[in-house]
């Protein structure tokens, strides 16, 4: 018994915290309204207590993320707007790597063990081609702004994903679309004085959107080179 509420404590207590978001309506300040509302006291209390709001900050990124809430792109722009596009772009990709992390390890202690086991079939193969080239695969869905954030975290685990290359494939990827969103925070002092609310849906324009596509393909690159290598390999045996 004890074993098994060890397994599911963190994933457990990420559930709870989830139920609480929504049951305290915490998400009315994940907005840009909350956000137009409130910026002014924000660049005070960050001009006083720099540290202070830079932990604030991380921390409620962290909780966004690994919860699993809608929030996480609100959050990105406020770094921007607050702390400029490189500490911005920084605070914003440690955050979100920590918090993806703790979803990660409290999926992947509940259920990647016992989902590894039974694994059979198609399924066996797909977890064991995917676990050949997981750093390439992680890499190339965190790039591609289309697949949900929260389910790269799940699927990982599911597939016992090493921490190791789930934590550095996250990191990496999520930098190009993070400084997207930072470089639109960082230009939000002019949206408040026009009155004007930024276009989130930026990251679709095909002038972004194409060169990520682009980047996505490239590490991909190596997994195709392998592939063929491979068959290459298997004919000159066969030969």
């Amino acid at each position: 018994m004890m074993r098994w509420l060890t397994r599911f404590l963190t994933l457990g207590t990420l559930l709870l915290l989830l139920i609480l978001f929504f049951y305290f309506h915490l998400y009315r300040y994940l907005s840009f309204e909350s956000l137009n509302h409130y910026h002014h006291q924000l660049v005070i209390w960050t001009d006083e207590h720099y540290v202070l709001t830079v932990l604030g900050f991380m921390l409620a990124y962290i909780a966004v993320v690994a919860i699993s809430v809608p929030g996480a792109t609100f959050l990105t722009l406020t770094g921007g707007f607050l702390f400029g596009i490189l500490l911005g772009t920084l605070y914003v990709v440690i955050a979100a790597t920590i918090g993806a992390t703790i979803l990660f390890l409290a999926v992947k202690t509940s259920f990647g063990e016992w989902l590894a086991k039974r694994a059979v079939g198609k399924m066996a193969a797909f977890e064991e081609g995917f676990r050949k080239n997981e750093f390439n695969y992680i890499l190339t869905l965190r790039l591609i702004p289309i697949v949900p954030f929260w389910l790269i975290n799940i699927v990982s685990a599911l597939f016992n994903v090493r921490a190791r290359n789930f934590i550095l494939a996250t990191a990496l990827g999520i930098i190009p679309g993070s400084l997207v969103y930072v470089l639109l925070g960082n230009g939000l002092g002019y949206l408040f004085d026009s009155g004007k609310t930024p276009d989130l849906g930026i990251i679709f324009a095909p002038k972004i959107l194409v060169p990520l596509l682009a980047l996505a393909a490239l590490s991909l690159l190596p997994v195709v080179y392998r592939a063929i290598k491979g068959k290459a390999g298997g004919k000159n045996i066969k030969s």
